[in-house]
């Protein structure tokens, strides 16, 4: 049962972290940010961080490989957003 339950939430990880690629990939093509909220990515960032310690604490594979991908997706598209926000 264990087992199973591992694939759920690896499945799970892979469709959430895969949510923010389409937004990395729109910031790298068109360079533009004006419309991506800098609030919601740094909370987010943050909410990874602390998931991705609960992760490292429970041993839990699922939990720390999504949280692992998803900050450096997410940390990408903050650093996107300060690099190219029109001063």
């Amino acid at each position: 049962m264990e087992f199973n339950i591992e694939i759920i939430g690896l499945l799970a990880a892979v469709l959430t972290t895969s949510s923010f690629v389409p937004q990395a990939f729109k910031i790298w093509n068109t360079k533009e940010v004006k419309d991506v909220s800098l609030t919601m990515y740094i909370a987010m960032f943050i909410g990874i961080c602390l998931w991705f310690y609960y992760g490292v604490h429970i041993d839990s594979l699922s939990i720390i490989l999504a949280n692992l991908a998803s900050g450096i997706i997410v940390l990408s598209i903050l650093l996107f957003k300060v690099r190219y926000t029109k001063k």
